[in-house]
């Protein structure tokens, strides 16, 4: 048991784990504001989308008349 004391000491004094757990936490919380803009954004865009396709079928069925 003294064996796998001695063996983890060295790592739980090791702070550069902490640096990439913090680095990881912070690109999860971009990871989560990009997944919300392009969600809100990607939403408005394809209502634009919708509209133009209803004013060019609407001119296409003028067209054929």
């Amino acid at each position: 048991m003294t064996m796998i004391c001695d063996r983890l000491k060295p790592f739980l004094r090791c702070e550069s784990g902490a640096t990439a757990v913090e680095y990881g936490l912070i690109m999860g919380l971009m990871t989560v504001a990009l997944i919300g803009a392009l969600g809100s954004t990607g939403k408005s865009t394809g209502e634009k989308w919708d509209g133009i396709s209803e004013d060019v079928e609407v001119a296409m069925d003028s067209a054929d008349s």
